[in-house]
Order: structure tokens, then sequence, then C-alpha cells
């Protein structure tokens, strides 16, 4: 298990525990946590689970793949540590883990 704290747009403020193996994205689905549509189930075949990975975790939330790359050029308000949350797989490593939702998801 990996707290994730989630913070919504607004600075609304969500800490989970999240198992260790499920994504980011499955973290906030299984806790109910706004802001996050992921239509497509995770697939990475949509950016609607689109994040702002706290800068303090960038490097420890690896880079985008090729194909999660070209799904963040789909984004809204796309910044340097965006991520989509269904690529992001967590670890023990992530314990604490930080994400900010932007404003709308597309």
């Amino acid at each position: 298990m990996a707290k994730i704290t989630y913070i919504e747009f607004d600075g609304t403020t969500h800490e989970v525990n999240v198992a260790t193996g499920t994504s980011v994205m499955a973290g906030a689905i299984d806790n109910n946590i706004p802001g996050i549509e992921a239509e497509c189930g995770g697939a990475c075949s949509c950016a609607t689970c689109h994040v702002y990975v706290d800068p303090a975790w960038a490097k420890a939330s690896g880079e985008p793949a090729h194909i999660e790359d070209g799904m963040l050029e789909c984004a809204m308000d796309r910044q340097e540590t965006s991520r989509l949350s269904c690529q992001i797989q967590v670890n023990d490593e992530l314990d604490g883990f930080v994400v900010r939702l932007p404003e709308f998801q597309i």
C-alpha cells in the first residue's frame, strides 16, 4: 500500500491508501475521487485521467511512454509534469505520492 494524495483543482485534498500494483487512476476511481473520468478504463486511449504530478515526485513516477505522450497531446492545459494516471503504477516507492487534478478533463 502507498498513501496517495489527490488534490482537486479547487484545493480539496484526498489522502487515500492505494494497493501496490494498481494504477493511480484505479486508486482515484476506487475511492470516489472526483475529477478523474477514466472513460477508457485505463487502456491509455483517452486523456480523461490526466493529472499533474507534484514536481517533487516527477522522477519517481517516470517518463511517459510514447503512446502516453501521444494521448497527452489531447489533454487540456498539458504541463511539464502531466501524466495519465492510468499509466502510473503504484509501488512502495510512491508512498506519499502527490498529484493535482486539472480543472477539466477531455
